[in-house]
């Protein structure tokens, strides 16, 4: 695949169920290694994707059966994914938002639950959540691609 301007895109829908993350890391695998990115890119993206798919699949149907979706668009030389669910809301940034990191934290202090949200962060260039109560929860995530000349 030659990444151009035009937009790509590649959506699965799948249940919310853990079974089924695994899926989600082998379509970004695929779509990710066309575009370019190395194996620690890759590797660096899968935990990040599975964080926010295991958000779905822990919180938003609690024990109700549920779908949820995930989008990878390719934007000239960006990935962004999308993953989406229509279960509970909850407040991802709520408690987290308070806080600017975890390193002024002793280990007892870090919140379960919080941290998956920081580690996304951390491994990706961007990441935005949408979660509103009745209509679910999205989860966007962006790494750009650098040109093989820039890496070092």
């Amino acid at each position: 695949m030659t990444v151009t301007d035009e937009a790509q895109k590649v959506v699965i829908s799948l249940p919310a169920k853990a079974e089924y993350v695994d899926i989600v890391r082998l379509n970004l695998y695929g779509v990710a290694s066309k575009m370019g990115f190395s194996f620690e890119e890759i590797e660096d993206m899968k935990v990040a994707v599975s964080e926010a798919c295991n958000n779905s699949v822990l919180y938003a149907y609690k024990h109700d059966q549920g779908n949820m979706e995930v989008t990878f668009d390719i934007i000239a030389d960006e990935l962004q994914i999308t993953v989406r669910d229509e279960g509970e809301s909850f407040d991802a940034w709520g408690k987290a938002a308070g806080r600017t990191g975890l390193h002024d934290k002793d280990l007892e202090d870090a919140q379960i639950g919080g941290l998956g949200f920081y580690l996304m962060q951390a491994l990706m260039d961007n990441v935005s959540v949408e979660s509103e109560s009745g209509r679910g929860t999205k989860v966007v995530m962006s790494r750009r691609l650098i040109p093989s000349e820039e890496r070092v």
